[in-house]
């Protein structure tokens, strides 16, 4: 039995209103119905009488989708909710803008760009963007935006996808983003408490730890929890991270193997997230199948602990039948209590009324009309993505003084681009063509390196034979952050480092990074880099205006490019 119990779920304050739906609602379901209310479960069908089967056996209290068409999600919305008794809460990774949820949405960028700009009005827009092209597909759960601190710039998963380093910039950042959401009619789940970004691993591979001291979060992810606490945080998801210092200071006497990510400890949602924080509002796991949740527990355990250590909602499963059966054994042999059910299922109304679904599912406006996705990019849209794009792109450093590049002093050059893929298979897609084309129609002639073969001879020309050939060296690195990677590096191709900058000494070198900040980790000798953070195409037209002249860099880097490391500067 975990013996610190969640309090009770305050319905007369914030965030919740409508009491008397949920209480009604509530006394209405059977246990098997209130178990479902639990699950969030990733959607896997858009066939009606797959979906009548599967609501008519689980009952789930949300679901997700992975991006499709906006018009193939904003149908599917609309049968679940049409199917189910109880609104559903529909949830996305609306991070970066509508693309979060719709194929044809705004891809309007990475949360390090908005912070480049240092320009709170645009994680607005982004919270905009991501709330009406969201809620015209019929999502009404937001799992955004990411408060982790990027602490550790060898984090491969935190990186771009946060508001940089400075706590102060991530909670003005994000409750800027936040309040776009809600004014767009969706509840915004901040993540990931306790807060990502301090460890260099990633959670999707183990438990990670949150290493700082009591004091120190305090100070730092405690005061941007707090700050979206008071701000109105509508829900929380809780990470499969551990922060050891905090547990051992609610829970004295707790042996280090005893420590438990934030998912399965009471002492962190309960004691601190509940009763520090205040935080009223619902708790829902991050993806249960994630290695840093299945290897800290026996998943007959984990599943009904999740919920009894406080967590509200359970994010997706390895498999839902099995996971649906833990859940009621637990609750069976009396280690997840009826009235901890209860409660969790009360704040999971609770948040379905304070975005009116019950209402809106009177009214049939559950999900919008087919009209409605109009506004996937829509010019509003792609004009502030574009106004983004301007105020975020940032030159990291120009020591040889190569900017701006003009036809007449180089116009032969060789362009490599790393990590790139055509077909879209990172969420930005290829950047590769859109660079081409934007210097050839400038004057330049551009010859693309071939990464698929190496070119021997090339390997060993002569250094003059070289230099006859190019006037300037392009690379552009499109190396994303990625669920499930243990690191964001270059690794250059094989043999002999064949696309290496072995020639910045001889041939003037720009390097561009349209996602990950830190690769001059790796390229010291690198004398002009520009970070960028996304690689949109909003972002690909700002850096070509601007390594020609046509445009100042406003940029400000949100982390330390350098890396802390002395050579990366000069």
């Amino acid at each position: 039995m975990i013996k610190l119990n969640a309090g009770l779920a305050h319905l007369k304050n914030k965030p919740f209103k409508d009491i008397e739906w949920v209480e009604e609602t509530l006394e209405s379901m059977t246990l098997h119905e209130k178990v479902g209310q639990l699950f969030c479960p990733i959607g896997s069908s858009d066939n009606k009488q797959d979906l009548e089967a599967f609501i008519a056996e689980y009952h789930p209290g949300g679901i997700m989708y992975r991006p499709d068409t906006g018009a193939k999600m904003q149908e599917t919305h609309r049968l679940l909710q049409e199917l189910s008794p109880v609104p559903l809460l529909i949830s996305a990774n609306l991070e970066a803008g509508g693309n979060g949820i719709a194929t044809d949405g705004t891809y309007f960028g990475k949360q390090m760009q908005v912070a480049a700009t240092d320009n709170e009005d645009m994680a607005n827009k982004l919270g905009l963007v991501a709330g009406r092209e969201g809620r015209a597909a019929g999502c009404n759960w937001a799992f955004a935006p990411i408060v982790d601190i990027d602490m550790n710039y060898r984090n491969p998963i935190t990186n771009v996808r946060t508001y940089g380093s400075d706590p102060i910039r991530v909670a003005q950042m994000s409750k800027a983003f936040m309040n776009g959401i809600h004014e767009s009619g969706l509840a915004a789940a901040v993540k990931h408490f306790p807060g990502d970004g301090v460890d260099d691993r990633d959670q999707h591979l183990l438990s990670s730890v949150n290493s700082l001291s009591t004091e120190e979060w305090d100070q730092t992810f405690g005061m941007v929890y707090q700050e979206m606490i008071d701000s109105g945080a509508k829900s929380i998801m809780a990470g499969h991270i551990m922060l050891p210092e905090y547990s051992k200071k609610l829970m004295p006497g707790i042996k280090d193997e005893q420590i438990k990510p934030a998912t399965l400890a009471p002492e962190l949602l309960n004691g601190l997230l509940r009763e520090n924080l205040g935080f009223n509002g619902l708790i829902v796991t991050d993806a249960s199948p994630m290695l840093g949740f299945t290897t800290s527990e026996r998943r007959e355990i984990a599943v009904p602990k999740a919920i009894a250590s406080g967590c509200d909602m359970f994010l997706f499963n390895r498999n839902i039948k099995e996971d649906y059966e833990f859940m009621l054994k637990g609750i069976k042999t009396g280690f997840l209590t009826l009235e901890r059910v209860d409660e969790a299922v009360t704040r999971v109304l609770a948040l379905k009324a304070s975005l009116g679904l019950h209402v809106q599912k009177e009214m049939g406006t559950l999900v919008p009309g087919e009209a409605e996705l109009s506004v996937f990019q829509c010019e509003e849209h792609k004009e502030w993505a574009r106004e983004c794009a301007d105020q975020s792109v940032t030159l990291v450093k120009d020591t040889q003084k190569l900017l701006p590049i003009n036809v007449d002093q180089h116009k032969r050059v060789r362009l490599y681009v790393l990590g790139d893929q055509e077909g879209g298979l990172k969420e930005g897609g290829s950047v590769t063509n859109p660079f081409i084309d934007s210097l050839e129609n400038a004057g330049f002639q551009v010859e693309l390196y071939n990464d698929k073969q190496v070119n021997f001879p090339e390997l060993f020309m002569s250094v003059n034979d070289f230099k006859a050939k190019y006037d300037l060296i392009i690379y552009v690195a499109n190396l994303e952050t990625a669920s499930n990677q243990t690191t964001v590096r270059i690794n250059w191709q094989q043999p002999l480092n064949a696309n290496a900058p072995w020639f910045v000494k001889d041939i003037p070198t720009l390097f561009i990074s349209v996602a990950n900040p830190y690769h001059l980790q790796d390229l010291p000798m690198v004398k002009t880099y520009i970070n960028a953070y996304s690689s949109n195409e909003f972002v690909v037209e700002a850096i070509v205006d601007k390594i020609l002249g046509k445009s100042e860099f406003k940029g400000k880097s949100p982390v330390d490019p350098f890396c802390g490391k002395w050579d990366t500067r000069f």
